[in-house]
């Protein structure tokens, strides 16, 4: 019974002596190098394409309820839609949306349940990206969802995404989507 705590205490000089020789190198590695905290407003246009001869948004799956749901509860739709500087689709394109969204109520229309990326394409965000994760009520004028990750110029991102439907086709269900986006990241130059 005596002989347990110097099990423990030797234990953790052990662990101590390790964590000590360990830490200096992982300062040393650039890969754990933050640099500077800056923050970052992004704007652009998100266009999804659910109906035409070139969606960019697909149903891919769907529950048992899904087609006798006023809300049509339970469809899941993978995306790949692009982010451009305007409102045309045809104007600078800026990178892509991919990911999915849910229908994630059972009885209110609208109300989705997004898991996506914005992967940037163009400039000094050129093979970066934001994660973005949460509630987008569409039917409302103006929707907040959390940024809650990125990498390259985006490491550590954290922060929110404004989205305004900018035109949406009632018919087709094609909609193109105005987006405000506020992060918080570190900044390293050498990346």
């Amino acid at each position: 019974m005596g002989s347990t705590p110097r099990h423990i205490s030797a234990f953790l000089s052990i662990l101590l002596i390790l964590l000590m020789l360990l830490c200096p190198s992982l300062a040393e590695d650039p890969a754990f190098e933050l640099g500077n905290e800056t923050t970052t407003h992004l704007h652009f246009f998100f266009h999804d394409i659910v109906t035409g001869p070139n969606p960019t948004a697909v149903r891919i799956a769907q529950a048992s309820v899904t087609n006798n749901s006023p809300a049509a509860f339970g469809a899941l739709v993978m995306m790949d839609d692009l982010l451009t500087e305007g409102p045309d689709s045809g104007s600078k394109l800026l990178g892509r949306a991919q990911g999915v969204y849910g229908l994630a109520s059972r009885d209110e229309p609208g109300h989705l349940l997004v898991a996506m990326t914005l992967a940037f394409v163009d400039g000094e965000y050129n093979g970066s990206t934001l994660a973005v994760l949460g509630r987008n009520s569409v039917l409302s004028a103006v929707r907040e969802m959390p940024v809650v990750g990125g990498s390259g110029r985006f490491r550590l991102a954290r922060g929110y995404a404004l989205a305004k439907t900018h035109e949406l086709d009632v018919a087709t269900g094609n909609a193109v989507v105005e987006y405000d986006v506020y992060v918080m990241h570190h900044y390293h130059v050498s990346q």
